[in-house]
């Protein structure tokens, strides 16, 4: 569609609301062996499944501060979770460690031989949360299910999120299951981040227009460090409800072999008699996947759109990084 850009280019642009402050406080916490900085690690330093087991207990905590699309930062504090260490956050350290905080994610390790002890770190990071960071969201993360047998997981993942759920009140917290195995994880830490994009809204407004302006079946934008799926229009249905998840392990375990091979990983294309897929880059901190059903459209069209559109989606990118921007 030839004069794309020019539609593209006549949506508007509404400054977003969003404060100055960009720095979000993250809380990962949970048990010492639960999994927490495993699952850090993989999202966020590129390490792999496997890798993950060279790596040691966290002490006390470990801060890090990770970009996330452009101007967003992630102020992650991966606390240590051997018995010291928590009684020390509760006691000396209680407002320090849960002032300010915009996100908990407390990991659970399923198969956790004291769970009665896990539930009461639960209950006394809930009650700090209460008292210092009321508004903060709360997320749950049932992780290493790959050791629960396949038949079992669903009973024993609902079990879990009930009884987390009940004690969670007044507070409501959001339970994921997950495994450094498989999407799972991408899957939590999509909708986890995706809470914390300013202007969220306006970009899936323009990329639900987009698809519509180039009649794709799919559109999804990945970030681009961590392939966490951060927006997304959908607007024919599929039966697969993890595949956006599966597309991110799968581009990013591709990214990392183009970097072991001293080659750039820019775009790749996907095509059979049904469909075809599309992955480029898009924008300074984004890949785009566009998905299309429709044999009649040339790969070079839709790729000509995606060019045509990166413009439009640089300028929105900065209104969401500088809201004084107009």
């Amino acid at each position: 569609m030839s004069n794309l850009q020019d539609i593209m280019n006549g949506l508007p642009l509404r400054p977003t609301t969003f404060t100055n402050r960009r720095k979000r406080k993250v809380l990962l916490m949970g048990k010492s062996g639960s999994g927490k900085t495993s699952m850090r690690s993989i999202i966020f330093a590129n390490y792999i499944a496997r890798d993950t087991r060279r790596l040691g207990a966290t002490i006390d905590v470990e801060h890090s501060h990770v970009r996330f699309l452009g101007n967003l930062v992630l102020n992650l504090w991966d606390c240590g979770g051997q018995e010291a260490f928590m009684e020390n956050y509760f006691a000396s350290q209680r407002d320090n460690i849960f002032r300010n905080v915009e996100v908990l994610i407390y990991v659970f390790d399923v198969e956790s031989r004291e769970l009665d002890k896990d539930m009461h770190y639960y209950q006394s990071c809930l009650e700090a949360i209460l008292q210092n960071s009321p508004e903060a969201k709360i997320f749950c993360l049932i992780h290493k299910m790959d050791l629960v047998q396949e038949d079992e997981r669903e009973l024993i993942f609902h079990e879990r999120e009930e009884d987390l759920k009940r004690l969670s009140k007044p507070l409501s917290c959001t339970c994921f299951r997950t495994s450094i195995w498989d999407e799972t994880l991408y899957k939590a830490w999509s909708s986890i981040v995706y809470l914390l994009i300013p202007n969220v809204q306006q970009l899936e407004s323009n990329l639900q227009q987009f698809a519509e302006i180039i009649d794709a079946d799919e559109v999804l934008l990945f970030e681009r460090a961590t392939f966490l799926v951060i927006s997304h229009c959908q607007r024919k249905s599929q039966r697969d409800v993890h595949r956006f998840e599966k597309i991110s392990n799968i581009i990013k375990q591709f990214k990392l072999s183009c970097s072991k091979l001293a080659a750039s990983f820019q775009s790749m294309e996907v095509k059979n008699s049904a469909f075809a897929a599309f992955i480029d880059v898009f924008t300074s901190n984004t890949y785009v996947m566009v998905i299309m059903s429709d044999p009649s459209i040339p790969s070079a069209a839709t790729l000509i759109n995606i060019k045509n559109a990166r413009k439009h989606f640089e300028k929105l990118e900065k209104i969401t990084d500088n809201p004084m921007v107009t």
